[in-house]
């Protein structure tokens, strides 16, 4: 399996499946999760309309519509107030259950962004070891995953996830 970091838009990476950074609703909303709504088109809302919501740290699945991916997984990062309310335990778990998801519906190459980091006001460098560190611990559960990806939009994202990661390599 191979883990990589890719600097770009999210909606741009081909794979079999991109994560989305959404709120409960799952109707779309700003950031990351607006930006995936608006490329997949209004099949993707119609659909998400239809599943009730999410609660935060689980993960939902939808057709990917006029996105170069075959699904997008929907997981709902917590919202950050002050680290005194098991986010950190939750941000993982939408990692976790994003990749369990992928795995289940046989999907070989995956794309996280970063969960929780935008409006949710997660502090980036620990939200980035908390997936660094979940997809490492979780690597050898999997029995399609083969490329995890995740994806950044900005330089000091990606300087913090190529610092985290030259470690690992």
């Amino acid at each position: 399996m191979k883990v990589k970091l890719h600097k770009g838009d999210i909606t741009q990476v081909k794979a079999d499946v991109i994560v989305n950074a959404a709120n409960s609703s799952l109707l779309g909303g700003g950031g990351v999760d607006g930006a995936i709504h608006r490329a997949a088109g209004r099949e993707l809302l119609d659909e998400c309309k239809n599943i009730g919501g999410c609660p935060t740290g689980e993960a939902r699945i939808t057709k990917a519509y006029n996105l170069p991916c075959k699904h997008v997984i929907h997981t709902v990062g917590p919202i950050w107030r002050g680290g005194m309310k098991n986010e950190s335990n939750l941000l993982q778990a939408c990692y976790q259950n994003s990749l369990k998801l992928a795995d289940d519906y046989k999907l070989e190459s995956i794309v996280f962004p970063n969960i929780s980091t935008g409006i949710y006001g997660y502090p980036k460098e620990e939200a980035a070891k908390i997936a660094i560190d979940t997809v490492y611990k979780n690597i050898t559960k999997f029995k399609y995953l083969k490329d995890i990806i995740f994806c950044v939009f900005d330089d000091a994202n990606y300087d913090i996830y190529l610092d985290l990661m030259k470690d690992i390599r």
